[in-house]
């Protein structure tokens, strides 16, 4: 990568470049979010007191992408468990290294606060999954959702 890459904690100034990448993620997705939901999770992602946590990625000052995650509990180990939510880059920045870039930022993170185990879920057509298969294969479980 020739530009300086930094990865780091969200910061309130950063608010109109993360709603202009999630308004992104979401339309690569098709899935409508309420405004309201868009602001409650920004708001949590500033929140240390919350589970859910946000990482920025920025080119050279100009924010690009963002990772989501959720520490929660498990039933099967005894330290927290990161669930990578939402990973988005700007369409003019891949390429370039910041999803992976991302991605081991969170690894790293894992592996300094003690976490067990980073996860994620896509859809099985997604072009991402040539770089999440760098990480780890896909596994073979199947997800059921059901709307409540």
């Amino acid at each position: 990568m020739h530009e300086a890459l930094v990865i780091r904690d969200p910061a309130p100034a950063d608010r109109a470049d993360w709603f202009r990448l999630w308004a992104g993620y979401n339309a690569f997705y098709a899935e409508p979010v309420a405004p309201q939901i868009s602001e409650r999770t920004w708001q949590r992602m500033l929140d240390a007191d919350t589970g859910l946590f946000g990482r920025i990625a920025e080119i050279e000052g100009r924010v690009m992408g963002f990772a989501l995650g959720v520490l929660h509990e498990g039933t099967w180990v005894d330290a927290p468990i990161c669930y990578l939510e939402d990973l988005f880059v700007d369409p003019a920045a891949r390429g370039k290294g910041m999803g992976r870039a991302l991605i081991a930022d969170l690894v790293a993170l894992g592996r300094q606060r003690g976490w067990s185990r980073l996860y994620w879920h896509t859809r099985q057509d997604n072009p991402a999954r040539k770089l999440y298969d760098e990480f780890t294969p896909a596994d073979d479980f199947v997800r059921y959702r059901l709307s409540l």
